[in-house]
């Protein structure tokens, strides 16, 4: 709340939280951020960020990362997810499929991910693939030029039905909501 709203609580950066060790306290942390959520009537958080920190020139992910290994990534975002959801918010992962590795802001131009389709299946969907097999609400779709994904030039992720629904909706069996970014 404290992103858009004066006089709520604040919480550490992930970045902060990535440090942490005991997950029952992210989980803790997940059902205060959900409790604040509930008092003003919302229902959808757009969190938590799954981008890995792995590119030191990303001028957007950053501190908002919760670290930077795909199991530091997952683990800490499953137990924000668990804590959230166990309130009746819903949590959205983001930012699909993965804005950590690169040194673009997508909300100024559009990203190019020039990773093989092996390599973001083993990183930058790794932590996607977790939050979904336990329960995930939400993804939030990133504007990226991923060619491995989508062939066709220019054509953002956001935009890309190969990405959206064959890599998304089919390969990682993803059934709920699916947002996009802003512009």
């Amino acid at each position: 709340l404290s992103m858009r709203l004066d006089s709520t609580y604040r919480y550490p950066w992930n970045m902060s939280l990535g440090a942490v060790q005991d997950m029952k306290l992210l989980e803790q942390m997940g059902v205060q951020m959900a409790e604040q959520a509930n008092r003003m009537g919302v229902h959808f958080t757009f969190g938590p960020v799954v981008d890995i920190n792995n590119n030191a020139a990303n001028p957007i992910i950053g501190n908002r990362s919760f670290g930077e290994t795909r199991e530091i990534v997952a683990e800490r975002a499953l137990a924000v997810m668990k804590g959230l959801q166990s309130q009746n918010v819903f949590a959205t992962a983001k930012h699909f499929p993965g804005h950590g590795d690169t040194s673009t802001d997508s909300h100024h131009s559009l990203p190019y991910l020039d990773f093989s389709k092996k390599r973001l299946y083993d990183i930058e969907l790794y932590p996607y693939k977790k939050l979904i097999q336990n329960g995930l609400a939400s993804i939030m779709v990133a504007h990226l030029d991923v060619p491995a994904f989508e062939p066709q030039k220019g054509v953002p992720t956001s935009l890309s039905y190969n990405t959206i629904t064959k890599i998304l909706k089919e390969d990682l069996e993803f059934e709920g909501l699916i947002f996009t970014d802003a512009l």
